[in-house]
């Protein structure tokens, strides 16, 4: 972002600094939340509080070499991110510089008091007018539309906070950035003009006309998501595990396979070793629906944790009104954070810096208000544009030692519906997702069953609660079996043991790297399931009937069901049919032998 100050020098001078915290005094014409730049070297700073005369500023660069008496200009804008074409397929910081522009500019790492215009202002954009001069248009409305990738079409919107009649506009042509492709008289006369892109400031939600129940799946193709703890297209989960329980590789398949229009990536305070993989990755990796790069429909924003704290704090916020920009133009979009934990902790260090009594665990008393804020703006919505839209948020939290006690896991419990409890030793046993399906949960059951009824005409709850109290009751027989021994159970109770292992197994268990199983379409995930089930029944009725449970288990069709998840995509139901009636024989054949 390259802010252009609309006032003079301020007299205002650094009175002490602390870290990014920087203390002003001569405060007079500054805001709150004003950017700032701070020193020769124009620092970029934003004011978190005013007291007096004085004021305190939060610095985004490193502020190394400052000193008390540095002159402070007020730029009167707060922190804001540009929104229009360009966005896609490139990689920002946490305040919206471009990575790449940097690198070029200044090597692999950024230059202090650098400012970079966060969109290209050179790069030509081929306009295609919608709306006609004279025609009245209201805020979110679209006015034209420009190609911004292969596939993705980007339409230009009225910014939310004009509307008008159209005086003049464009026909279909390149344009600039910076040439105003309308001019529009708003409501109180004042020409204004309409260019590609707008400003928005982060830390205020974007407005729409109305605020929707979410009602269909983000379709994701993992199995333990979609059947057994789905979230909603504009809904809010959280992924919480330890180190090396898999919440990046988790989200890197999210965001592959999510049944989103774009995705935004938020790598905030992750190690840089993790984030450079999703740097190299990302480009390499081809979108399944269009077949071109993953690329072109994410943002990405990379604050790793050696970069400025005030600048991670920052970040979340730069990305969900990315997402929010999308979300209004009628898309889906699916924001990953990672981590939510490397963005608490930043809060925690800037608040104990600014003097603030700390609450639990040294967090500020605020922890839970700003989650609150962030996860609020989630959400599926009728924009002012009148077309649906919605923003579904993914934040990964990263409790130290796998501890589910501690503040940011339990504040963000309050504020999200679905909840992927990562477990280490699912994890430590190569059993991936290594989503604990006791302790995980989804609030979205009732609100998508209509969508699964639509989709095969089944009862996916029923199905779905059938096979959890398999799972939990096999999860009390283990404890037993810790203990006996599994020989010492009873059959009926080895049917529920080994079914319980077939769902695990071959259900839940995914493997990202496997050509097919790595994705599962709704048809197929009901066709497992239900063939799974069937056996579960043969077995049970094979032990009323006294026929020892070793017997079912060694029915060919069991290795069938085995193979069944990396053999076949789902596109043909004949091999399902073919096992459910492999079932129906053997398990008849062992009725027929005993009688």
């Amino acid at each position: 972002m390259e802010p252009k100050p609309d006032r003079k020098s301020h007299n205002a001078v650094i009175l002490a600094v602390n870290g990014p915290v920087v203390k002003i005094a001569g405060a007079y014409d500054l805001s709150m939340n004003e950017l700032v730049v701070v020193g020769s070297e124009k620092l970029l700073g934003e004011v978190v509080s005013l007291y007096g005369e004085g004021a305190t500023v939060q610095v985004f660069e490193d502020t190394t070499g400052l000193k008390p008496g540095a002159p402070v200009w007020g730029l009167g804008l707060p922190l804001f991110v540009e929104l229009g074409p360009g966005m896609i397929g490139h990689i920002f910081d946490g305040t919206q510089r471009p990575l790449s522009v940097a690198k070029q500019e200044t090597g692999s790492f950024i230059g202090r008091g650098r400012t970079l215009e966060a969109l290209d202002r050179n790069r030509p954009w081929n306009f295609i007018p919608c709306v006609a001069a004279g025609e009245v248009v209201a805020s979110g409305q679209v006015i034209g539309r420009v190609q911004e990738t292969g596939h993705l079409v980007h339409p230009i919107l009225v910014p939310p906070n004009l509307s008008g009649r159209i005086m003049e506009i464009c026909t279909e042509r390149l344009c600039t950035l910076e040439e105003p492709v309308a001019r529009l008289a708003d409501d109180r006369g004042k020409i204004q003009d309409l260019l590609l892109y707008h400003r928005w400031p982060v830390r205020r939600m974007r407005p729409c006309r109305e605020r929707l129940a979410p009602d269909e799946p983000l379709f994701t193709g993992q199995r333990v998501v979609d059947f057994f703890f789905p979230l909603a297209k504009g809904g809010a989960a959280a992924i919480p595990g330890g180190f090396g329980t898999g919440k990046t590789i988790t989200q890197h398949q999210l965001s592959k396979w999510a049944d989103a229009d774009i995705i935004v990536y938020i790598g905030c305070g992750e190690r840089g070793n993790e984030m450079a993989g999703v740097l190299q990755d990302f480009p390499k990796l081809l979108d399944p629906r269009s077949g071109r790069p993953l690329i072109e429909r994410t943002v990405l924003i990379a604050n790793t944790s050696d970069m400025p704290v005030a600048a991670r704090e920052a970040s979340i916020y730069t990305g969900i009104t990315i997402a929010e920009y999308y979300r209004d133009m009628g898309y889906h979009v699916a924001l990953m954070a990672d981590s939510t934990s490397r963005w608490a902790e930043a809060l925690r260090e800037i608040s104990g810096r600014l003097e603030e009594m700390p609450a639990e665990e040294g967090f500020p008393a605020y922890l839970a208000s700003r989650l609150a804020e962030f996860y609020e703006r989630a959400g599926a919505v009728v924009t002012l544009g009148g077309v649906r839209g919605s923003v579904s948020v993914i934040g990964a939290v990263s409790p130290p030692g796998g501890d589910f006690s501690e503040p940011v896991t339990q504040h963000t419990k309050r504020f999200i519906s679905t909840f992927w409890a990562l477990d280490k030793d699912l994890a430590s046993a190569r059993y991936f997702p290594a989503i604990n399906y006791l302790g995980s949960y989804s609030a979205y059951v009732d609100t998508v069953a209509g969508w699964w009824r639509q989709k095969g005409g089944i009862d996916w709850v029923d199905l779905r609660n059938r096979a959890l109290s398999i799972l939990k009751e096999d999860a009390r027989l283990q404890n037993i079996v810790k203990l006996i021994g599994e020989d010492a159970l009873p059959d009926d109770q080895k049917a529920i043991f080994y079914g319980a292992r077939l769902i695990r197994e071959d259900f839940l268990q995914q493997s990202a790297f496997d050509a097919i199983d790595t994705y599962a379409i709704a048809e197929k995930q009901v066709w497992m399931l239900q063939l799974i089930l069937q056996f579960i029944d043969g077995m049970r009725e094979a032990v009323s009937h006294r026929i020892p449970v070793y017997r079912a288990m060694r029915l060919p069709v069991i290795e069938e069901l085995h193979r069944m998840k990396s053999t076949w995509r789902g596109d043909d139901p004949a091999p399902f049919d073919a096992i459910r009636e492999r079932i129906e024989i053997g398990i008849t054949g062992l009725l027929k032998n005993e009688g």
